[in-house]
């Protein structure tokens, strides 16, 4: 596989991720734990049949098992703190402080060995921090005191997945089938808290139900493995800064469903995240122009 059709791959869970916070606020009111664990057993579930298919439940025996207690705590660990989030903050500005983590795999790709962070990965990084930051100065009902919890956990969950996914380069020598036991160890870890610190409420219309649905076949399934290929095998820190398109794709599906408001911003914030992944990529390409090779 070359880098870029990797680094493409990779960008389609960008596009799934578009989806997170509409079906997040669909899925209400089911809590976050709860939700981790239905949607981590379907995710998972899907995982086991491609794996069968693929023969690839083999290899899972030869992966050490600080690989799987890495990847199940960065999946867990991720969707626990965005589901409270949502929870607990207006979808719209939650789900933009948790987009920040393209910003984050850029600036701390290049502690990774053989990566170095090029001046241009910077400045469009920057370029599209200052979109993400309009799309959220300018639309939903604003900051306010008593939303802070959940922007705090939204801004521990951009740590969280910035630094699971640089620090999955560090273990790329594991198959992406290992998400699926990823999916099944998070679901696993999910279900207990729940049991302790959670009511159990179910979704109780067909709209619920389906949400979570398609979270676990998409945001919370499919887009892992997709994510795995491409910062394991692809240019990571191009896929970073590409993965500014989520903040933008994901504030539009929110305005198109009625979630969240028209914002006049929206136009002047798109210039701004296209742009800056334009110059992002650019600095990529210039630094190694053989990035379409194997």
């Amino acid at each position: 596989m070359t880098k870029m059709r990797a680094t493409l791959i990779g960008f389609a869970a960008v596009v799934l991720w578009a989806l997170l916070a509409l079906l997040t606020v669909g899925s209400a009111p089911t809590p976050p734990l709860l939700l981790n664990t239905i949607c981590f057993t379907i995710g998972g579930t899907c995982g086991v049949i491609w794996t069968h298919q693929s023969g690839g439940f083999a290899m899972l025996r030869s992966v050490p098992l600080r690989v799987y207690i890495f990847g199940t705590l960065g999946l867990f660990g991720y969707h626990a703190l965005y589901f409270s989030a949502l929870r607990l903050a207006p979808a719209a500005e939650a789900g933009l402080i948790a987009y920040l983590w393209p910003l984050l795999i850029v600036i701390l790709s290049g502690l990774l060995p053989g990566e170095k962070v090029r001046r241009g990965h910077l400045i469009g990084a920057m370029i599209g921090f200052a979109g993400a930051a309009l799309i959220i100065s300018g639309g939903g009902s604003g900051f306010r005191m008593d939303y802070l919890p959940g922007y705090g956990l939204a801004l521990i969950c951009a740590l969280t997945w910035s630094s699971y996914s640089v620090l999955s380069r560090l273990v790329g020598d594991a198959p992406t089938q290992s998400v699926t036991v990823f999916c099944i160890g998070a679901a696993a870890l999910s279900l207990p808290l729940h049991l302790m610190f959670e009511d159990t409420i179910l979704p109780q219309s067909a709209l619920g139900w389906g949400s979570i649905l398609l979270l676990g076949l998409g945001p919370v399934g499919l887009a892992f493995f997709v994510w795995d290929i491409g910062v394991k095998q692809g240019d990571i820190q191009l896929l970073g800064a590409a993965s500014y398109a989520a903040p933008l794709l994901s504030t539009v599906v929110l305005v198109v469903a009625g979630v969240a408001p028209l914002s006049a911003t929206l136009g002047i914030a798109a210039i701004l995240v296209t742009g800056g992944a334009m110059i992002a990529a650019r600095a990529s390409l210039r630094k190694n122009p053989n990035s379409t090779g194997a």
